[in-house]
């Protein structure tokens, strides 16, 4: 009977409550595991998007032109502040590469998510594509201009940089990114050891 199931090509894999087999038509109606992968990414990086796209726009609506608002005394503020560059404010006048870099971080990503079979990378990538999504689309549609506007920062802890939501989503992505790495864990799901 085994022989038989294997020549047929019935599948191996137990059913969803763990006993016997799986029945071709179950298996048939799951989506391919590349794709719920694919699934996550997109749904992560939605979701990294909306909270930064909604928590921006409640910061210019009540908070800029305003005085900061203290949540840890003076060791957390939120603070409406404008970017133009990069990370901790460098490259101010480089604006324009910087939206050319998010755009093409943007694209590496969509192209790599067809090579994509492991969720921990499905998850870093997805937070990198929102964070991503979210500083492009200042760079966008913010003042002075399309491809020059300023990026919307407010989390402002006391001798640090002012930043976002998207630019947590981005650092906790690569975070990610290089602990799959040094573990040996691929976008494709192999695992190598070097």
């Amino acid at each position: 009977m085994a022989e038989a199931e294997r020549i047929i090509g019935t599948p191996d894999t137990p059913d969803a409550t763990g006993n016997g087999r799986e029945r071709p038509d179950e298996a048939a109606a799951r989506p391919p595991r590349g794709k719920r992968r694919i699934a996550v990414l997109f749904a992560v990086a939605t979701f990294a998007y909306a909270l930064d796209l909604i928590s921006k726009m409640i910061v210019v609506a009540k908070l800029e032109h305003h005085p900061p608002i203290e949540i840890i005394g003076d060791w957390l503020k939120f603070e409406a502040i404008r970017n133009a560059g990069a990370a901790f404010g460098f490259g101010e006048a480089f604006t324009v590469i910087f939206t050319m870099i998010a755009a093409a971080v943007i694209v590496v990503i969509a192209r790599l998510a067809r090579k994509l079979y492991s969720l921990p990378w499905a998850i870093a990538l997805g937070l990198l594509l929102g964070g991503a999504l979210g500083n492009l689309t200042d760079r966008i549609f913010r003042a002075p201009g399309v491809f020059e506007g300023a990026v919307v920062d407010f989390i402002a802890p006391k001798h640090f940089a002012v930043f976002n939501l998207a630019d947590s989503a981005i650092v906790c992505g690569g975070v990610l990114i290089v602990l799959l790495s040094f573990k040996g864990l691929d976008p494709d799901g192999t695992v190598h050891k070097d």
